[in-house]
Order: C-alpha cells, then structure tokens, then sequence
C-alpha cells in the first residue's frame, strides 16, 4: 500500500462537522492525488458521483460490479459513465454468474450462504481492486442511520490498510439526498436491490475493508 496519510482524524472529524459535501471533498483532495471513488451505482450514486466528477474528472471509480444487478441499474450506470464521462475501473468475480448460480446460490433469509456468495462477487473482487489501484484516499456514500456498523463511523476514518475513507455526505438523511437530487436534476436508482444484504440493514462487507 501507498504511503498512509498522517492527520488527527478525530481533530479533523470535529472540524468537518458542519461543512458541506463540497467543502469536506475539496479539502480532502487537497491531501493526496492518489485517490478514489467506490460506488454500486445504487440508489443515491448520482450525489456523490456528480460532486466527485465535478471537483476531479479524472478521478477513478472504482465499480465491483456483483454481476447480479438488475437491468434499470445497468442501465443506470451507463447513463452516469455517459453523462460525467467517469474514469470506470470494473472488477468483478473470477467466476461466472452461471457458475455461481451452480454452486453457491443467492443468499436468503431460510439459506444464509451470505459470506460465501459475498466472497465470491463482492469482497475478492474489492480486495483485488484496492491492491492493484492501491489508494492513499477513498471517497465513499456511507452514511449514519444505514447499519449498526457504520453508526459507529464518521466523515473520516481509516481502512484496515491505513487508507483514509472520506465520506462527504455521512450526516445527510435520505430527505437531505432527495431534496438535493431534486434540487439539481439528478438522476435516483430507485429499484436498487443489492442482492448481497438480503436484509437491507445488512452490510455487505467492503467498509469491513
């Protein structure tokens, strides 16, 4: 891994409380240009994604793609890779959805295969995308309210490889996204199901990361 970015993030975290999205995404790129963006392209992936592009163009998203998305957020991704012309980094499983609808199965609430079909379509593919695009910075969309786990994050923390997670938009509600989507014409991927979770207020394992 890259160098680990040196700063107080408990300091920095008290002093970013009250800026905005744009204000906490401009200071933390001027921390290191050796960053970047994960998203899903799930249902509020058009905020953070059209702030990111707006302040670094050339900035690397980085996509695990779980191969079992439906067709409106394919379809939905190819719009935003389209409208703000994003630097896409694609990783997926080393198997193919009709392998691992063979073996494994899609996770379920009578069936829990949950770490295994996660291993294999998200968390392999997300551990071989940090070691070969090997970040000091990675914006994200976590938020406060969405799992008990990121409850207990904030704007800034650290990955277990040391790099800084910076997540612009934590404090926001879903209210605070909907007004903003409105606001700026932003498209919402209202039919995100992430088939991973299962339950909705299940992590799915890369912010274990």
């Amino acid at each position: 891994m890259g160098k680990m970015i040196d700063i107080d993030i408990k300091v920095w975290n008290k002093k970013l409380r009250d800026k905005s999205p744009i204000e906490i995404a401009e200071w933390a790129l001027s921390l290191s240009e050796n960053r970047i963006v994960t998203t899903s392209f799930g249902v509020y992936s058009s905020v953070l994604l059209s702030t990111m592009s707006q302040l670094d163009k050339d900035i690397r998203v980085v996509w695990c793609d779980t191969l079992y998305n439906q067709p409106e957020t394919y379809e939905h991704a190819s719009s935003l890779i389209a409208k703000y012309k994003l630097n896409i980094h694609k990783y997926q499983s080393l198997y193919t959805k009709e392998e691992i609808d063979s073996s494994i199965g899609l996770p379920s609430l009578e069936h829990d295969n949950h770490e295994v079909f996660s291993e294999a379509v998200k968390l392999e593919p997300f551990r071989r995308a940090l070691k070969e695009e090997d970040p000091e910075m990675w914006f994200t969309n976590i938020r406060i309210r969405q799992t008990e786990f990121r409850d207990k994050k904030d704007i800034l923390s650290f990955s277990k490889d040391g790099i800084l997670k910076v997540s612009p938009f934590y404090y926001w509600s879903d209210a605070d996204l909907d007004a903003y989507i409105a606001e700026h014409k932003l498209a919402k991927n209202a039919s995100y199901f992430d088939p991973i979770k299962a339950l909705l207020n299940r992590e799915c394992g890369i912010h274990f990361q």
